[in-house]
C-alpha cells in the first residue's frame, strides 16, 4: 500500500457515516479523485480544516479497494474570504460547478487548477467586478480546453483589418463586410477585442491584470456567456445559494 502525495483543492464535500467525509478533490497530475476523509467531522480532527470545501491543500493518500484515503493533509489556502461573503461565494460555487463538469479522472489537471486558483484568489483578494472575473475565467478556460476563438483574423474572409464582430457561429472575429452575413454576431468595440486577445495570450498570473470600460465590459460578459454554453452544450445559470 504505497502513500501518494499530491497537491490539490476540494471540490465538494459529503457526509459518510456518523463522522467520516466522502470528498471529490482536483489535483494537478491525477485529475478529479475521490476521498474517503475517515474521522474529518470529529470535533478534534487533524482532518477537520483541511478537508472543507475550497480548501487546497498537500494531502497524503493511500489507495484502498474502491477510493482513496486521506492519511493527512498540510493547509496551503482557504480563501476565507469568500466563506464569509455570500457574493463571492455564490460566483466560486459557480466556477466551482463548472470546473467539475470539465475535469475526470486520470488527466493532467495542471493548467486547470492553476486557473481555477488564480480565479478564486481574485475573487477573494480582490473587490474586481464579480462578472469580469467569471467572464475572463470562461473565455481562458475555453482557451484551455482547446476552444480558443480565432484573434488573429477574420474567420469568414481571413481579413487582418477592420474587425469589428464577434461569430459565435466561427468561433472568432468578422471583418464588417463578413459580420453582415452571420445575423448572430455580436458587435464589438476596440477594447473588447484588444481583452480578447488579452485573455487568450496573457501570462497566467497577469490574466486579470487590464481594465475595461463599461461597453467593452457587457459585450466581453456576453460574448463569454454565450460562446462558454455554445461550446459546453449546456446552459450555465448563477444560481442563488438561499
Amino acid at each position: 500500500m504505497g502513500i501518494i502525495k499530491t497537491k490539490g483543492i476540494i471540490l465538494s464535500e459529503h457526509n459518510m457515516g456518523d463522522f467520516d467525509k466522502m470528498l471529490t478533490i482536483l489535483t494537478p497530475g491525477m485529475g478529479k479523485i475521490s476521498c474517503a476523509a475517515k474521522g474529518a467531522r470529529r470535533p478534534k480532527s487533524s482532518l477537520l480544516a483541511g478537508t472543507q470545501l475550497l480548501c487546497f491543500g498537500e494531502y497524503l493518500l493511500y489507495q484502498g479497494t474502491s477510493t482513496y484515503h486521506i492519511n493527512s493533509c498540510e493547509i496551503i489556502e482557504v480563501f476565507y474570504k469568500i466563506r464569509t461573503d455570500l457574493e463571492k461565494l455564490k460566483y466560486a460555487s459557480h466556477i466551482t460547478k463548472i470546473i467539475s463538469d470539465v475535469t475526470t479522472e486520470n488527466q493532467n489537471n495542471y493548467k486547470i487548477l492553476q486557473l481555477y486558483l488564480n480565479t478564486l484568489y481574485m475573487i477573494s483578494e480582490t473587490e474586481i467586478n464579480l462578472n469580469f472575473i467569471l467572464a475572463v475565467f470562461k473565455i481562458r478556460l475555453m482557451t484551455i480546453l482547446g476552444y480558443a476563438p480565432n484573434i488573429n483574423y477574420c474567420v469568414g474572409c481571413k481579413e487582418t483589418e477592420n474587425l469589428s464582430a464577434f461569430s459565435l457561429r466561427y468561433s472568432g472575429f468578422l471583418c464588417s463586410s463578413c459580420a453582415k452575413q452571420d445575423s448572430g454576431s455580436i458587435a464589438i468595440s476596440e477594447g473588447t477585442k484588444t481583452a480578447l486577445k488579452y485573455i487568450v495570450l496573457a501570462p497566467p498570473k497577469k490574466l486579470f491584470s487590464f481594465q475595461l470600460k463599461e461597453e467593452s465590459l457587457r459585450e466581453l460578459e456576453l460574448i463569454a456567456k454565450l460562446y462558454f454554453d455554445d461550446k459546453m452544450e449546456k446552459e450555465y445559470r448563477i444560481e442563488e445559494l438561499f
